[in-house]
């Protein structure tokens, strides 16, 4: 029976999940873009992949609509993207057409030479394949436990192929870092090169949401901030892979600034017909130290303190922060007395047509993991209309939103250190020193019971005195969120309040302490 080539096109082939109204499909790149103007948004079922191809996306729609020309000024610039915007018929087809048959791009996802997202040379500079288990985030693959997964590497279940290339873009932008396959480069023995995670790990990132994909996809396009050096290219426009040991490409608009700075190299083993992948060479794309590069998608902190390498850090995800609590560092305008930077794709938005604007949304991607290996959760969401509060249309809403956002992390974390005293009060009893002190020993750390539980009950009741404020801007900001903390509380202390002797003594002693203004800011005591 003759051998069926593999084959797979990341451009005609399905395998991008969409939604338009009720109906679920999906689709390739050219297909995405030819009816982005009919889908309503896109329907990716891992945050994180999701988080990437908009990335993707977004450099292809700068190329089919020639926003990625340099020599545009920003009047130009912004008036082409208006005629764009303007336009309910979607992206030219011919444009579509012309860019995903350039000869010059490779689409192919099992090419010989120059396969999607991925580096051929690893079949021959590694001695074996990862797995499949390791390419699939969530199933356990090496020595780890299978403890929710029937997945392990003594049976490993090939992968579809729309699937694979869904967590080959979480490798790309999360990845952690160390722990893959030595590579041999030249003649040098194999190794590791560890240390470097995915340019976007542990981060959250916020994109605009139009009224349809089309209308997303020309929002979340970012203008070209100082000058452009050298040719920008993305990695399936590039003729070659970059060279391991090579100088780093600079990171040039909009192409390798968003998917120009993987530290990840990854070769996908397809099955018989290129319908699945049975296996993956994972491994490290680059011995150089990564150069500087700002995506525009995220919140950017500053810390004068640091040293300068690490002064300027984007905003960590964090599974359990409601979207509400990020409101602050989206809706004010950049400001040098501030210590975050909202994305710069915000700064674009106020130059959108007043339909598009007035109904603009915020997608937020999240993928909460720490520095180096490990996965907590994915997570997303997706906000009101929310740009009419912004900083340069309603300052007065804006201020007062991250005076509650702030006032809101304020008590979660007075609520935090209340809550952990107050057991300790009633363990040692009022007034007697800690636990190891009277026999001159250091005092024994004990985790209070009360401090999660408390945590867990105040955020929602926070939400609500929330929306309460905004809605009602004569109530007191301090008041509202120290009820919302004492609440919370006393909820989480009912039962031990009657059980234990001092418990209700040492409740009582934190919430009025959550109750009692600021020294140091006798301003609030007046509100």
């Amino acid at each position: 029976m003759p051998c069926v080539p593999a084959r797979f096109s990341a451009a005609d082939d399905p395998w991008i999940d969409v939604r338009s109204g009720t109906a679920y499909r999906q689709v390739g790149l050219r297909d995405l873009f030819l009816h982005a103007h009919t889908i309503d948004d896109l329907a990716m079922p891992n945050a994180p992949s999701a988080s990437g191809l908009l990335r993707i996306t977004a450099v292809i729609t700068a190329r089919i609509t020639a926003l990625d020309d340099p020599a545009l000024s920003a009047d130009q610039w912004n008036a082409r993207r208006w005629d764009l915007l303007s336009s309910p018929d979607g992206f030219n087809p011919a444009a579509v057409n012309a860019y995903f048959d350039n000869k010059a791009h490779c689409f192919e996802v099992f090419d010989p030479m120059r396969p999607w997202l991925q580096d051929p040379l690893l079949a021959s500079q590694c001695k074996a394949p990862s797995g499949i288990n390791k390419l699939v985030f969530g199933r356990p693959s090496g020595n780890n436990l299978a403890w929710l997964s029937p997945h392990h590497d003594l049976d490993p279940a090939p992968v579809p192929t729309a699937q694979a290339l869904q967590h080959l873009l979480i490798h790309h932008y999360y990845g952690a870092s160390g722990g893959n396959t030595p590579r041999t480069v030249g003649r040098r023995a194999p190794r590791h090169v560890g240390g470097r995670s995915g340019p976007l790990r542990s981060t959250v990132s916020f994109h605009p949401l139009g009224r349809t994909l089309y209308e997303t996809l020309l929002a979340q396009v970012p203008k070209l901030a100082g000058e452009q050096t050298g040719t920008d290219l993305c990695p399936w426009e590039d003729p070659a892979p970059a060279a391991p040991d090579g100088p780093p490409a600079p990171m040039t608009w909009p192409g390798r600034i968003l998917t120009g700075r993987s530290e990840h190299a990854l070769l996908l083993v397809p099955g018989r017909d290129g319908s699945c992948v049975r296996d993956v060479y994972l491994t490290w794309a680059t011995e150089r130290p990564p150069l500087p590069a700002t995506d525009p998608y995220l919140v950017i902190h500053t810390n004068g303190k640091a040293k300068p390498a690490l002064r300027r850090y984007p905003r960590r995800a964090d599974a359990d922060k409601a979207w509400w609590r990020e409101l602050e560092a989206l809706l004010l305008a950049p400001d040098e007395r501030r210590a975050f930077r909202r994305p710069q794709i915000f700064d674009t938005l106020n130059d959108l047509p007043e339909p598009v604007r007035a109904s603009l949304r915020v997608r937020v991607h999240g993928f909460d993991q720490d520095g180096k290996v490990n996965n907590r959760r994915w997570y997303t969401a997706i906000t009101p209309p929310i740009w009419a509060w912004a900083q340069e249309h309603d300052p007065e809403r804006a201020e007062r939103i991250a005076e509650c956002v702030a006032a809101a992390e304020h008590h979660a974390g007075r609520l935090t250190y209340l809550a952990g005293q107050a057991w300790k009060d009633t363990v040692n009893g009022p007034g007697r020193p800690q636990d190891g002190r009277t026999l001159g020993k250091p005092e024994k750390k004990s985790a209070s019971p009360w401090v999660e539980p408390a945590r867990a009950a105040y955020w929602p009741l926070a939400e609500r005195a929330f929306w309460r404020l905004l809605d009602q801007p004569d109530l007191s900001v301090r008041r509202a969120f120290a009820t919302a903390a004492e609440q919370a509380l006393r909820t989480a202390t009912a039962g031990d309040r009657v059980r234990l002797r001092h418990a209700a003594r040492a409740v009582a002693a934190a919430v009025a302490e959550l109750h009692r203004p600021p020294r140091t800011r006798p301003e609030e005591e007046r509100r």
